[in-house]
């Protein structure tokens, strides 16, 4: 059997050509009736429109490259979820590569990314150096960071105000009466933790206090294990610890509780961020800072949509506010 045309579906359907093509061309305007009937006669005579041949004539893939660098963080699996149902709903498909933190890394999976004529970008956590962006630039693809930022201006970005998270973060563990507060940082170079660890300092400056100790495990959740190992049998220990991620704070949790004998809260406060599904077992009960995710996927999509509508939309930089959520991991202040 050779392929059904759009010719025979419309023949079959007893409408026009072009009204065949508008029923598979998403946002195309068509009337119920009309859809009912071409849809019946695809389904009846097998027909499937020819992506590839469409990209081709429109100089749209319809597909939307997204770039992550590790899933291991809880919040990445649920996000991306999100922002492929999200994209789907707007006629595109996704592409998902997974890149490393490293420019060159990146670089080579923007270049295959490229090679599969991608309508625009989404890079999840990924920094792009200034040559990648001005390629991109070039070929008229749109990129949208998210959560995470650069300092350049013809980026657009969207993420949750990490500096305001961290600064609630520091006044609850203050409220709390702690004085001994630490922080077991992520990955220096990402935008999340230094504005998250910007916001934590200058919320502990306007109390009065300093960080009491501080180290960085890359928001590795083996690194994250060590680092708790080596500041919790410290002979003056902190009282409370901010971990930049939830992914990272689920390590610290164990070593205090299974490998050090420590309790939590009532020998040390933990408190994480992203506030990922599991921050509310029962086993964790983590006091975090919530990622409005539906949020930031919905902003995501709307600078992206505006971005393809129109190539010479400003890049916007998108910062939303997330809840302090309170359970029982930390010490809670005094009513």
């Amino acid at each position: 059997m050779g392929k059904v045309t759009s010719l025979e579906v419309a023949e079959r359907a007893g409408v026009s050509r072009s009204a065949v093509s508008r029923v598979f061309t998403p946002g195309a305007s068509v009337s119920k009736r009309t859809a009912e009937k071409v849809r019946k006669a695809a389904a009846q005579l097998g027909y499937r429109p020819n992506v590839i041949a469409r990209s081709l004539i429109t100089g749209r893939s319809r597909i939307i490259g997204l770039v992550v660098a590790y899933l291991e963080n809880q919040f990445y699996p649920e996000a991306i979820e999100r922002l492929s149902k999200a994209l789907q709903a707007k006629g595109y498909h996704v592409l998902v590569f997974m890149a490393s933190n490293d420019h060159e890394a990146t670089q080579t999976v923007i270049d295959e990314l490229l090679d599969y004529q991608v309508d625009a970008i989404i890079a999840a956590s990924v920094g792009l150096s200034n040559d990648l962006t001005e390629r991109c630039e070039g070929l008229g693809i749109p990129i949208v960071l998210f959560n995470r930022h650069q300092y350049d201006d013809r980026l657009s970005s969207v993420t949750s105000d990490n500096v305001e998270g961290g600064r609630k973060l520091a006044e609850f563990l203050v409220a709390g009466g702690h004085s001994r507060i630490a922080h077991i940082a992520g990955w220096e170079g990402a935008s999340t933790q230094i504005d998250r660890e910007a916001g934590f300092i200058d919320g502990l400056r306007s109390a009065g206090q300093s960080l009491f100790d501080r180290k960085a495990a890359d928001f590795n959740f083996e690194k994250a294990r060590s680092v708790a190992r080596e500041m919790f049998t410290a002979p003056d220990r902190p009282d409370a610890v901010f971990v930049a991620n939830d992914h990272m704070a689920f390590a610290v949790m164990d070593v205090l509780r299974f490998e050090l004998g420590l309790s939590v809260p009532q020998d040390v406060s933990v408190v994480g961020y992203d506030d990922v599904a599991l921050a509310c077992w029962p086993s964790y009960d983590l006091t975090t800072v919530r990622q409005p995710a539906n949020r930031m996927v919905a902003e995501t999509v709307s600078v992206l949509m505006d971005r393809l509508a129109d190539a010479d939309t400003s890049p916007r930089r998108v910062a939303l506010d997330g809840p302090l959520i309170v359970r029982g991991s930390a010490r809670k202040p005094k009513e």
